[in-house]
């Protein structure tokens, strides 16, 4: 009878306070049928003073009956809808926290609200697709971090994004306009999402893709507050172990800390020869006093080298030689042992060109020291030419004296270079191209990386040109 009247009461629209009464009878009347009902007839008590609100459906898979809001489970954005798409060069740096060696390619990138998708082979996500076993690169936003670099690349318009799976993109586009509103929207999309994906009973921030009923929130809560006893030996051992595990990290801090105050210094490891000087790396001036001259013994080495059996080469110095047996060279002379290049794995002479070339790149400041760099490209610009060469002279001649002799004896190498072009068709212009960026380069990469290369190329094609008139004496 009391059933009746309850459902009788919920298909009109009755008062409030009537309704009220109903529907708690009904819970506390059929609270001893099952176990489920009575959890749902304690959670549906209100007092007299809460107003209620319209009748609702009943059914127990409505999440809307047990006073749950998704905004507090999940995000109310759509993440299949693209919020924003188009190309971009993409280069991945990391993954899991592993470097990886930077390789820029342009994918076709597909952002929506919880992640970003990076295609290779197609602009439309869904022919890529069709394709059997593609799948896109998929990027988490949740969590992530953005942020604009210039120490990751050279490049302009280059900005970061980190996951807190520890995987790191670089993002860049030519276009200004392009790549801010490409930062815009993903750090938008960012903020957006919730900073921290915990599982508690006090905080549900777990996705609720299958659909809960008020039973399974109160076993959650009532598991969380009386842990069940077959798991608390299992708990007392991890505060054990973790208190252990911190003891061990307090000794190896205290016998680090003292292996660092015991251990020997730089200086007295290199007066004991176990740590030599290298050449590679090292400033031209600090090379020069080690070997007591005004130019480096592997410079005048590999210049005799590709003198006695390279200038008729074709694209000398152009032409890359093998980088590992280059490397391996480079790791002979940082050791100092006896170096002869005329020995069989040497026979490549693209490999002494490359190491040679290695040697001058690697230099911590350029042939041509940081501060003349402007001078230089002022100089280069002078419209007359007997006035340019005069200005580009004198400032030669400021030159520290390592710096200088080095230069000389490499420019007149590379000037019997040059005169040998129709045999090995390197040009003065093309030589300029090759050492141009290795010889001089200024302290800070600015945009206009394209002017200075130019600049670059134009002095040395000059200093060959004119070798006579630069690095001759005062009477010539």
């Amino acid at each position: 009878m009391e059933r009746s009247s309850t459902s009788d009461t919920a298909s009109e629209k009755p008062n409030p306070s009537h309704h009220s009464t109903g529907a708690v009878q009904m819970r506390i009347k059929n609270a001893n049928s099952h176990h489920d009902r009575l959890s749902q007839s304690k959670s549906m008590i209100l007092s007299e003073n809460v107003k209620i609100a319209e009748p609702i459906n009943r059914h127990r898979r409505n999440l809307s009956q047990h006073n749950l809001t998704f905004a507090d489970i999940i995000s109310t954005q759509d993440p299949t809808v693209v919020e924003k798409e188009g190309y971009l060069l993409k280069a991945k740096i990391a993954d899991g926290g592993k470097k990886l060696r930077k390789n820029w390619s342009t994918s076709w990138v597909v952002l929506t609200a919880r992640k970003m998708e990076f295609y290779k082979e197609s602009k439309q996500p869904a022919l890529a697709n069709l394709k059997p076993g593609y799948k896109p690169e998929c990027v988490d936003l949740c969590g992530a971090r953005i942020e604009w670099t210039s120490e990751k690349s050279s490049r302009k318009n280059v900005f970061q994004i980190t996951t807190v799976s520890g995987n790191e993109f670089l993002l860049q586009s030519d276009i200004d306009f392009l790549i801010l509103d490409w930062f815009h929207a993903i750090k938008n999309a960012i903020d957006r999402l919730p900073k921290e994906q915990r599982i508690t009973s006090r905080n549900l921030e777990f996705k609720l893709r299958r659909s809960s009923s008020i039973e399974l929130l109160h076993n959650l809560d009532t598991e969380s507050k009386e842990p069940k006893p077959e798991h608390r030996k299992s708990l007392i051992f991890r505060l054990n172990y973790s208190a252990s595990d911190t003891n061990d990290r307090s000794r190896v801090k205290s016998r680090l800390k003292k292996f660092i105050s015991r251990r020997p210094s730089l200086k007295t490891l290199q007066e004991k020869g176990l740590i030599k000087d290298q050449i590679f790396g090292s400033h031209l001036h600090l090379v020069c006093e080690h070997e007591k001259s005004t130019v480096p013994q592997f410079v005048r080495l590999c210049i005799q080298a590709v003198e006695r059996r390279g200038l008729d080469v074709d694209g000398i110095y152009r032409v890359s030689g093998n980088l590992a047996t280059i490397q391996k060279l480079r790791f002979v002379v940082n050791q100092e042992e006896k170096l002869n290049l005329d020995d069989s794995q040497w026979e490549d002479i693209h490999v002494v060109t490359g190491a040679l070339k290695m040697f001058f790149r690697e230099l911590p400041e350029p042939l041509f020291p940081y501060c003349f760099f402007e001078q230089f490209v002022e100089a280069i610009k002078i419209q007359d030419n007997a006035t340019r060469i005069k200005c580009i002279r004198s400032l030669v001649k400021k030159l520290p004296r390592p710096n200088y002799d080095t230069m000389k004896i490499l420019f007149e190498h590379l000037q019997k270079i040059a005169a040998k072009e129709s045999v090995n068709l390197m040009s003065t212009q093309s030589l300029g191209i090759v050492f141009g960026p290795t010889l001089l380069r200024p302290e800070k990469e600015t945009g206009n990386m394209a002017v200075h290369m130019l600049y670059q190329n134009q002095i040395v094609e000059l200093m060959l040109s004119e070798y006579s008139k630069i690095f001759g004496s005062e009477e010539d």
